[in-house]
């Protein structure tokens, strides 16, 4: 019997109309839907394909918000254990996740095992979160010789970053949107910044200039800082 192929799928950053025509194909095809679980009892990806889940065998796989390596690792194990186990049946596996699957998505972590196993696995790109968000904004990401950083916000890189000259995207800024803003004011760039949050789901938030912003806001916000 032929072993499955692994696809570690994009659906975009959350209106399912990005989900790109690609992406919707290796669902339908796909008997098995490997599914992120963060352990919050949220499943955004799962809510973005909507029906397009319906007959297919679901596959939870752990992702837990922690940085020890060692729970991380042990956890990519397991999921690596019961795709493993699927393709061997001969099954296709699609693994959905949020925005792009190369870009700070857990799913990297996972094809690198199955690969390593000796198993076929492909990346299908979808719609990367920054780049809906600045279409929300209606502003470019970049322009001609600007150049581009995307920055983790939660990682302690921020006020290196501020010192370069480029635009900068900072993703999941949620948890850190009050310092960020103090660490902006500070570096007169405040003014320059714009944020989206849960970009195309349910509680959107739209602010085109981030000083305004009245609240905190949750763990999908994007920051876009533009230096010219």
């Amino acid at each position: 019997m032929a072993r499955g192929i692994l696809y570690g799928v994009g659906v975009g950053p959350g209106d399912p109309e990005l989900i790109t025509r690609k992406a919707e194909r290796i669902i339908r095809t796909s008997p098995v839907l490997a599914v992120p679980e963060k352990g919050s009892g949220e499943k955004l990806a799962l809510g973005i394909v909507g029906d397009l889940a319906q007959g297919k065998e679901l596959l939870y796989c752990a992702a837990p918000m922690v940085r020890d390596e060692a729970v991380l690792d042990a956890a990519y194990e397991a999921n690596a254990d019961q795709v493993c186990a699927q393709l061997d049946q001969g099954k296709d596996v699609a693994f959905i996740t949020l925005g792009d699957p190369t870009v700070y998505s857990t799913y990297l972590y996972l094809h690198r095992k199955v690969v390593g196993r000796g198993y076929e696995a492909e990346i299908i790109p979808g719609v990367p979160s920054f780049c809906a968000a600045a279409a929300r904004l209606g502003k470019a990401l970049c322009e001609k010789s600007e150049q581009l950083m995307v920055v983790p916000a939660s990682h302690g890189s921020v006020e290196e970053c501020l010192t370069q000259d480029a635009n900068l995207i900072f993703m999941k800024a949620g948890r850190e949107i009050g310092a960020l803003k103090r660490t902006l004011a500070d570096h007169d760039l405040l003014d320059r910044a714009s944020l989206v949050a849960n970009c195309g789901l349910e509680g959107e938030v739209v602010c085109p200039n981030l000083a305004d912003l009245p609240e905190d806001t949750g763990y999908f916000s994007i920051v876009l800082v533009k230096k010219d």
